[in-house]
């Protein structure tokens, strides 16, 4: 397939498995249609077409014409000037790399990395808190996350891209929404009533067992296990899995969903200490399922879904397990 029907697949993908459902992505591009007529013409040049089409910032194609042939693409949760010389490498060896394909962004998907945060409290006022306090809650951390990326280098693996010929994009939302959806219809299908049956479905997942090899298998941070009180007994409540919106979310999050929702479990890529402090204040038990193999997982569903009728080969680097999950 050409390079852009690869990404449009990838996109079409990402929206099917969107938490916000179809009508929410409608809205949200309704309303970047809307800044985007009240620019001024001579302002109109610097706005970023592809927002009107394309709801999430941080999946962008970065290197490459939209014709270009794919029919082996190399994989990396993060795709930077190493893996790409790896790529080069490895084309000089005789290897057939058609397509460098990054999990994590770069370059202006990395710029633009807050701006996918927004759909966060979308996902937040579906679980019943209030959209203007999810909003509220949010607006703080996503300016924190815009101000960090703004000090880095984000052009580098772009640049090294470019100067060695290779076709280079990123999909990070629309595989993130891959994994929250499977894994939130895995709990509510199977009804999850305790943390011992949370870590038994993770589990199960071939790419959590094979993190579990590697040392980076599931914890469960926020209560305190000991043996006389162990995962058997302690209920969960509802789950919910957050896994996708760019990053990690507001502080504050935990304690709207203690107050406003029936959540008790929490099931997450990574949470910072701050975050754990005030879930444990709150009451919410914390699963960190990882990182690695939870992105793993979202890229296998996404590249499923786009190499549906098509023959991909598909070579993984950079903490990427490719298993076929269909």
């Amino acid at each position: 397939m050409k390079l852009r029907e690869f990404f449009d697949r990838a996109l079409a993908v990402g929206r099917a498995n969107d938490p916000r459902g179809e009508d929410g992505i409608l809205a949200y591009l309704a309303k970047e249609r809307r800044t985007y007529e009240a620019l001024a013409e001579d302002a109109k040049g610097d706005f970023d077409v592809d927002r009107l089409n394309n709801p999430y910032h941080d999946t962008r194609i970065l290197n490459g014409a939209d014709d270009v042939d794919v029919k082996a693409i190399m994989v990396g949760i993060d795709f930077e000037v190493g893996e790409l010389v790896l790529a080069d490498r490895l084309r000089e060896r005789g290897a057939q790399v058609d397509l460098c394909v990054a999990h994590h962004p770069e370059g202006y998907a990395l710029a633009n990395l807050y701006r996918v945060m927004e759909m966060q409290a979308d996902v937040l006022a579906k679980l019943g808190i209030p959209i203007t306090v999810a909003e509220g809650i949010l607006d703080p951390r996503l300016h924190e996350v815009k101000r960090r990326v703004l000090v880095q280098n984000h052009t580098r693996a772009v640049d090294a891209a470019k100067l060695l010929g290779l076709p280079f994009a990123c999909l990070h939302t629309v595989a993130d929404n891959c994994v929250t959806k499977y894994l939130q219809d895995l709990f509510d299908r199977e009804g999850v009533e305790t943390l011992a049956d949370v870590v038994a479905l993770l589990k199960a997942q071939p790419e959590y067992a094979e993190a579990k090899l590697h040392g980076s298998g599931l914890q469960i941070l926020a209560r305190s296990i000991k043996s006389e009180y162990n995962t058997a007994r302690i209920r969960v409540g509802e789950v919910f899995v957050d896994m996708t919106g760019g990053t990690g979310g507001s502080k504050w999050m935990f304690e709207k969903l203690a107050t406003n929702t029936n959540v008790g479990t929490f099931v997450g890529m990574h949470v910072s200490e701050e975050n754990l402090k005030i879930a444990k204040d709150n009451h919410i038990n914390v699963v960190i399922a990882g990182h690695a193999p939870s992105d793993s997982l979202g890229l296998n569903l996404l590249l499923d879904g786009v190499t549906a009728d098509e023959k991909l080969e598909v070579t993984a680097c950079s903490g990427y397990e490719r298993v076929k999950r269909s």
